[in-house]
């Protein structure tokens, strides 16, 4: 038997869209990137950006359990000398829900240049609207 390997050319990218109302952060992410990887196909290749394309929508409405709003801080250097910065979640979530769901997809993705190509077929949309129309996306039951 012979093991196929992807081409980066023969790939077929499918889009598709996922609505996060009432999902919990987390399992959202992980499902996400397992997609935009492209560990749902059986052609998947590690060094070959084998994913499709994910559009997220109310990324308002994901839920972080336990009292992670309250307790979970997202943290920031801004390159000064004691320039550390922490946000709460709750008020991240009210404020950027969109990045709250992207930073969550980005840590779980391969951190090189290949990781960056799969991040960049991310789109998420804070309401039930997006832009994408025109691909006819799929609904996607996660």
């Amino acid at each position: 038997m012979d093991t196929v390997m992807a081409k980066a050319e023969s790939i077929e990218r499918k889009w598709y869209v996922v609505d996060a109302t009432n999902k919990a952060l987390g399992r959202l992410a992980s499902q996400v990137a397992a997609i935009l990887r492209g560990k749902n196909k059986p052609i998947f290749t590690p060094n070959v950006d084998t994913g499709d394309h994910v559009i997220i929508i109310n990324c308002d409405k994901v839920v972080l359990t336990g009292k992670k709003l309250e307790k979970k801080y997202y943290r920031y250097h801004t390159g000064y000398v004691g320039g550390l910065k922490e946000v709460r979640y709750d008020k991240l979530m009210r404020t950027k829900p969109v990045f709250v769901v992207e930073h969550a997809i980005k840590g779980m993705l391969p951190k090189n240049s290949l990781g960056r190509t799969m991040f960049s077929k991310l789109y998420a949309y804070e309401g039930s609207e997006h832009k994408q129309q025109a691909q006819k996306p799929v609904s996607l039951e996660l």
